[in-house]
């Protein structure tokens, strides 16, 4: 059916409207994505907060050793980071009873798979516990700090602190080790993490049954002796 002549002119100039607009609505599209600093639907990406890897090694004491499942200090500093509104992933790879031996074995395919920004090691307490070389130790200590500092990590060495019965003699040497092996590898150095546990006037209410193991109420204190400084190397170029 053929429209009236003034009729057929008032529908070009519609058709001709929406096409003009729709044209528009296609240019103004491409210059926004050319452009996105000019948009006003949120931050560009370039300037999106990047998620910093955190990856800890470690053994029991990291691995929630007879603890409700997320109540370990792993998970509660994931529980604080999110509070304090600090963006990092946590990949927990520890494994109750491992030694530095062990560590050092499983460490190349982790730093590979997790591309991690800081590597948090906490090992040795098995070894002192074994009665292992200390040279050995220090070399597997070493070894992984190394070859976490070449992936392009930087490095946290949680030192391990002995039971008293060991002597005074066998502590410092194992404070010895640690020191060594972050003052030659260039790794930060932890020594409080069991500040406030084992040091206590009555140890044993901070520790399992077993006597060796923290307990669930030690856990948000082994957290606050590790977060304060894994937050200043989250936040440091």
């Amino acid at each position: 059916m053929q429209l009236p002549l003034f009729r057929q002119r008032h529908f070009n100039r519609l058709v001709l409207g929406v096409l003009i607009s729709g044209i528009a609505c296609v240019l103004g599209g491409m210059n926004a994505s050319a452009n996105p600093s000019q948009s006003t639907n949120g931050p560009s990406a370039n300037t999106a907060k990047a998620k910093q890897t955190v990856l800890i090694v470690g053994d029991s004491l990291s691995a929630e050793y007879g603890l409700p499942r997320g109540t370990g200090w792993v998970q509660l500093m994931d529980k604080q980071a999110v509070q304090e509104k600090i963006s990092v992933q946590l990949i927990n790879a520890s494994i109750s009873g491992d030694t530095t031996s062990g560590g050092v074995s499983r460490l190349p395919a982790l730093l590979q798979l997790h591309q991690p920004h800081i590597v948090v090691i906490e090992l040795g307490g098995n070894d002192a516990l074994r009665g292992l070389s200390m040279s050995m130790t220090q070399n597997n200590l070493s070894n992984m700090a190394q070859a976490s500092k070449k992936s392009g990590a930087k490095v946290l060495l949680v030192a391990m602190q002995v039971p008293p019965n060991y002597g005074d003699n066998y502590r410092k040497q194992m404070d010895a080790v640690y020191l060594k092996v972050a003052k030659e590898s260039g790794s930060q150095l932890n020594q409080q993490f069991l500040k406030g546990v084992a040091d206590d006037a009555d140890p044993l209410k901070w520790f399992q049954a077993d006597k060796i193991h923290p307990n669930e109420a030690a856990q948000s204190v082994m957290m606050r002796n590790i977060w304060p400084q894994l937050k200043s190397m989250l936040r440091a170029p």
